[in-house]
């Protein structure tokens, strides 16, 4: 990670889900325990570093259970956040169901959602003592209690992303899905009727970068690309109808796509844009050197002992 300084001004980080565990296949065995409870109690420390603002409960977060969940929650410095995840014994919601924001006067709501259909099978040990509220009829409680508090509303999804889609596509009042679990490299994610949908590759190969400019509450945006493309596209028109070589035939052609051009960016006009960027995380970003030292002396102690250190 960069070096640690104080987060810009307007800027808020958060994770969608599996941020502790590697991906689940079995049950960890007890041998290994120690060294996986020690690394996701350094991942939290570093993302307390970080400056999170939020992270959404993921399926591979539970693979040590509900009570290892709530207990190292408690070292993060923000919040867990689950909408519809249910302590089976209380009866109650096992972490916040959302989180309000204010940055630069906007009014931001976040929530969570976690599909128990990303589970392989319903006697998955991670499930237990678990109950799951609909996805879908608990996103549109929050957005009907977080509507009348909120400009902007964003979803940490841990659906899959065809469910991430299908969500967008039917329920009214998300403005931004931050998709995870499916893993797919969405450099330039298509905007949906109802707001935006992004993922970003899993395993920390890269993090994801959305710019929003927001000119309305509405949940209509369009890709700052296309309107460069489209900006790009009438210069060269421009160039083009100056130019002393051309028959008439092909001027009036460039002038009937030039109006055709400038139309479609009249549409754009006080419609939200985001710019989408996908940053990788190699070589090149410099490490935190507090960071640097916390994993080092992780991989020390267990290189140590003959263990094979587990992949993220």
């Amino acid at each position: 990670m960069k070096e640690m300084r104080e987060k810009e001004k307007g800027v808020l980080v958060f994770d969608a889900g599996d941020l502790l565990f590697k991906k689940y296949f079995n049950p960890i065995q007890e041998n290994e325990l120690k060294m996986v409870t020690e690394k996701a109690q350094l991942l939290i420390e570093c993302f307390n570093l970080i400056g999170y603002d939020a992270m959404g409960v993921g399926d591979d977060d539970l693979a040590l259970g509900k009570e290892f969940l709530l207990e190292i929650s408690k070292k993060a410095n923000f919040p867990f956040l689950s909408s519809n995840l249910i302590d089976e014994q209380t009866g109650k919601p096992l972490f916040r169901p959302y989180l309000l924001k204010e940055i630069n006067g906007l009014r931001i709501g976040i929530f969570s959602l976690l599909s128990p259909d990303v589970f392989p099978s319903q006697s998955d040990p991670r499930k237990k003592g678990l109950i799951f509220r609909p996805p879908v009829e608990t996103a549109q409680n929050i957005i009907k209690e977080l509507q009348p508090k909120t400009d902007f509303i964003i979803l940490l999804s841990h659906l899959s992303y065809p469910k991430d889609v299908e969500l967008a596509q039917t329920v009214a009042g998300i403005h931004l899905i931050l998709g995870s679990h499916t893993g797919l490299n969405l450099t330039y994610p298509p905007p949906t009727k109802n707001g935006i949908v992004v993922q970003t590759p899993p395993k920390g190969m890269f993090a994801g970068r959305l710019d929003l400019v927001l000119h309305n509450n509405g949940s209509v945006f369009y890709n700052a690309m296309t309107r460069r493309s489209l900006e790009n596209q009438l210069n060269n028109l421009h160039n083009h109808l100056s130019s002393n070589q051309a028959s008439e035939a092909e001027k009036a052609q460039w002038r009937k796509a030039k109006e055709d051009t400038e139309r479609s960016l009249g549409q754009l006009q006080g419609k939200n844009e985001f710019t989408n960027v996908m940053i990788p995380l190699n070589e090149q970003v410099k490490d935190h050197p507090e960071i640097l030292k916390m994993v080092e002396e992780y991989k020390s102690k267990y290189q140590e002992t003959g263990k094979a250190l587990p992949a993220k």
